[in-house]
C-alpha cells in the first residue's frame, strides 16, 4: 500500500499564492517523478506540472512563470508553490506519483493522492 497525504490547499484572493504540499509513504520501491495535476468541474484531469527524481522539471504552459515545482527525495515529498494565483486556477489538484511498488516485479504505475480543493476568489 502506498499513500499520498496532501496538504495546503484553501480559498485565496486572486494574486494570492498557496504551497501545496505532498508526502508519498508505504511500500513503494522506488520514485520515478512526482507531480500535481488538477481538475475543474466540467473538465478532465490536466498537468499542473512534474519533476522527476533527477530534477527535471515540466510545467503546463498555463501555470509556467507563476508556479515552481520542487521535492525532497529524502523525504519523497514533493511541493508544489503557486503565485498570482488566478480564478481560472481553482481546481481539485491532485498528487501524483510514477512510481513501482515494493512486491515482485516491482511494477511500475501512477498513484493518486485523494485531491485537494484550491479555489481562487476573483
Amino acid at each position: 500500500q502506498v499513500q499520498l497525504v496532501e496538504s495546503g490547499g484553501g480559498l485565496v484572493q486572486a494574486g494570492g499564492s498557496l504551497r501545496l504540499s505532498c508526502a508519498a509513504s508505504g511500500s513503494i520501491f522506488r520514485i520515478n517523478a512526482m507531480g500535481w495535476y488538477r481538475q475543474a468541474p466540467g473538465n478532465q484531469r490536466e498537468l499542473v506540472a512534474r519533476i522527476t527524481t533527477g530534477g527535471v522539471t515540466n510545467y503546463a504552459d498555463s501555470v509556467k512563470g507563476r508556479c515552481t515545482i520542487s521535492r525532497d527525495n529524502t523525504k519523497n515529498t514533493v511541493y508544489l508553490q503557486m503565485n498570482s494565483l488566478k480564478p481560472e486556477d481553482t481546481a481539485v489538484y491532485y498528487c501524483n506519483v510514477d512510481g513501482q511498488g515494493s512486491g515482485w516485479p516491482h511494477i511500475r504505475r501512477d498513484y493518486w493522492g485523494q485531491g485537494t480543493q484550491v479555489t481562487v476568489s476573483s
